[in-house]
Formats: C-alpha cells, structure tokens, sequence
C-alpha cells in the first residue's frame, strides 16, 4: 500500500430528510439521496449513480484525452452506465455504451474503445479495491479540511500514456 495521501471526500449527513447527505470535494458540494419511492427526498443521485456516473466521466475524459494528445478529429463522446446486481454476495455488472462522434478511422475508433478499458475508474472497478476503516472520534465540521489532489488526472496521464 501506497502511504500518499489520496483524495478525500468528506459525507455526512445534512438533517434533512431519511438519507440525504452532503458530499464535500474540495469547494464543491454534492447532494446524495435516495428517490422518493425508497425513503428519501430524491434531490440528488443515489450512491451507485455516483459509481456509475464516475465510470462514465473517466471514461469521456480518458478518451478524449487521448484524442487530443494524438489529434484525432473526435468531435464527441458519450457514455451510458447502466449498474445491476442481482444480491450482495453477486458482483455488481456495469454496462458501458460508448459513443464516438467524429471522423475517425476503424483503427482509430478500436484504439479508443481499448483506451476506455484503461480509464482510471475501470481499472479500480475491474481489480476491486481495500476498503479500511477506523472509528475516529467525532470532530467539529470546521476542523475538516478534505484533500486537494488530483491522483484522476495523474492517473489518466498514465492510462493515455503510449
């Protein structure tokens, strides 16, 4: 294991509704929740529309970085995530459609569909990855600082890398 420090995300809940929670990343805010119909207030995506979403972002961003770095003409990308499992014991199945706008060669267009499967996201997804957890002792909000880093972008250099 790496002793860098990664990213950090800070959740927790806001004291609105059943599960709505605030995802803090760096000066951003992200609001979680799960849709009516289960319990929540349904005013932002559940946890594996995040995961979903994140695959489908790398992916975009990974391909067109590529793109760019070997001048392709690509005008457009677009990834569709779909997530499914059956139980917790199955493993989960994330269904990836993408689409390239552009006038790009069959070469061309394999190269990057290969290119998606190195994204940084996939790869974490692909491998599985260690989860550790510690109970910490509960601190105020404002002591909490989250990480500013960019391992994703650090990472999809590496992924892009010839």
């Amino acid at each position: 294991m790496s002793a860098e420090p990664g990213e950090k995300v800070i959740v927790e809940e806001t004291g609105k509704g059943k599960f709505q929670v605030e995802a803090r990343v760096g000066t951003t805010t992200i609001l979680i929740d799960e849709p009516v119909m289960a319990g929540g207030l349904g005013t932002g995506p559940n946890p594996y529309d995040l995961l979903a979403s994140a695959l489908g972002a790398c992916t975009v961003m990974t391909i067109r970085m590529y793109a760019e770095r070997k001048k392709w003409p690509l005008s457009r990308v677009r990834a569709q995530v779909t997530h499914r499992r059956g139980t917790l014991e199955e493993r989960d199945i994330f269904t990836r459609e993408i689409s390239l706008e552009g006038e790009l060669d069959d070469a061309q267009r394999a190269r990057l569909l290969d290119i998606a499967g190195r994204c940084p996201v996939h790869l974490t997804l692909h491998r599985g990855s260690v989860v550790e957890t510690t109970l910490v002792p509960a601190i105020q909000p404002a002591a909490i600082e989250p990480a500013m880093t960019c391992e994703h972008m650090k990472n999809m250099e590496e992924a892009c890398s010839p």
